[in-house]
């Protein structure tokens, strides 16, 4: 984790950062707002700052969104008067921090705006033969595309090769390009000199000049414009890029690694991804299976998530009943660690020294009742302790997917027949599954007598 303190913050901005040192953070310091910024724009980069909230935090924060630099701000102050502090987040900022620091309380702000991940909790062979390979090919340059469904780890896991390469102590740089504008993100890429475009008020170091001697971690790159493709192939090709508006080629020396979460084949077939860009960035594929293909795993990282969230929240350390034990192991994980870990967290704080069933998932556990009258018409019902429909809190696509995988259950898999009952049209039928099966979601196959049964002459997949 890299973090960046601005202003002498009275005397405290030493201990705070010897406390983030402490936590395995690298720290730089300015003075003023303007050198902080500067040091944002040349390309030293920061995961987090800290701003003295005595120095004008929303004109900071109006500065660099300007400038689209996305990077968290926590305001701090000494004895602060609470309207700075009330300004600060309303400006953007995503916590305030009181000083004195408490180191308990500053490790938990770094951990919950922008927390560093490297290792794995594992205990599947699955997982364990997937280490292996990551540690043989971790040493080596080679670019490494890792897919699989969301909330796999697949970020987690390019940290792991970056702290096991070669170029571990250089920087290791991130950026989602599904979550920056098709028209920004290759200025976020290469940067852009000052005046290349409105808003351009100064020379921008892009992401792979920020990696330059480390890695890069192009996150969804499947959700990138083909047009920017190209420019990236010709960069990863020849590790030369150019700024937006620049007239000067910049040589970077990178290593890459790619995520995403599509069927890549599909997307290339589509039109979606270009063909050479996939080769060129996946020299080595690793897989990250969905958690209900690890089971071996979901106890571990449950109990982690434990032991974590119960120090984050000054809590005395809690354990499993063996009901909930059950009940986490049986339960199909949808969300993969990511719906684990935000299921632990909440059942940490709902608690007492045991958790049972009901702080894991709430008392009113909901379960999908599907049942077919007599003209075919689907009725299906969430009912809780007090026989009540529970409709609040689910989204519309959430009670579609249950609607569509409890009809496929019940008709033991029979496509045509659950598309009939449903009402739609057994290509959109098929697109769903297909959609679901890409999440990690468990679909009822067709069992061996159905799986050629017709239809109105239609052939059930």
């Amino acid at each position: 984790m890299r973090v960046l303190i601005i202003g002498a913050l009275q005397g405290h901005a030493t201990v705070a950062a010897h406390i983030a040192i402490k936590k395995g953070a690298k720290v730089t310091q300015t003075l003023t707002l303007d050198e902080g910024l500067n040091a944002l724009r040349s390309g030293k980069g920061a995961d987090i700052v800290l701003v003295d909230v005595l120095l004008n935090v929303p004109h900071f924060l109006r500065a660099i969104m300007q400038e689209r630099i996305c990077t968290p701000v926590v305001a701090c102050g000494v004895n602060a008067d609470p309207k700075l502090a009330g300004e600060a987040i309303e400006a953007g900022a995503k916590e305030y921090l009181p000083l004195p620091p408490d180191p308990e309380l500053i490790a938990a702000v770094l951990s919950a705006v922008t927390e560093e991940k490297s290792t794995f909790i594992f205990n599947d062979p699955i997982m364990k033969n997937l280490l292996s390979l990551a540690d043989k090919i971790a040493p080596s340059e080679a670019s490494v595309f890792l897919t699989g469904c969301s909330g796999t780890g697949k970020e987690i896991m390019a940290k792991y090769i970056h702290s096991k390469s070669k170029r571990a102590d250089k920087a290791f740089v991130s950026i989602n390009c599904a979550a920056i504008p098709e028209n920004l993100l290759e200025s976020e890429l290469f940067g852009h000199e000052k005046g290349a475009f409105t808003g351009a008020l100064a020379r921008r170091i892009g992401k792979f000049e920020e990696a330059n001697g480390g890695t890069l971690l192009l996150d969804e790159i499947s959700e990138m414009h083909p047009r920017l493709q190209a420019k990236l192939l010709r960069a990863i090709q020849e590790r030369v890029i150019d700024r937006v508006g620049g007239t000067q080629p910049v040589s970077v020396d990178i290593r890459i690694l790619a995520t995403s979460n599509r069927d890549m084949l599909d997307a290339i077939n589509k039109g979606d991804f270009r063909e050479d860009l996939y080769f060129r960035l996946n020299v080595v594929n690793l897989h990250l299976p969905p958690l209900h293909k690890r089971p071996l795993d979901i106890l571990p990282l449950a109990e982690y998530f434990i032991t974590k969230y119960c120090d984050i929240n000054h809590l005395s350390h809690k354990t499993f009943s063996e009901q909930a034990i059950d009940l986490v192991q049986k339960h199909s994980w949808r969300g993969n660690v990511r719906e684990l870990e935000n299921t632990i967290h909440r059942a940490v704080l709902l608690s007492q020294s045991v958790i049972e069933p009901e702080d894991i998932f709430g008392p009113n556990l909901i379960s999908l009742d599907v049942s077919v009258d007599k003209n075919n018409s689907i009725h299906a019902s969430a009912e809780n302790n007090d026989n009540k429909p529970i409709y609040v809190g689910q989204t519309v696509a959430a009670m579609e997917r249950d609607l569509i995988l409890g009809t496929l259950t019940h008709c033991l898999g029979n496509r045509t027949h659950a598309a009939n009952i449903l009402g739609i049209s057994i290509r959109t039928l098929r697109n769903k599954i297909r959609e679901y099966s890409e999440l990690g979601m468990v679909v009822e196959e067709p069992i061996a007598r159905y799986a050629n049964q017709t239809s109105h002459g239609q052939k059930a997949y």
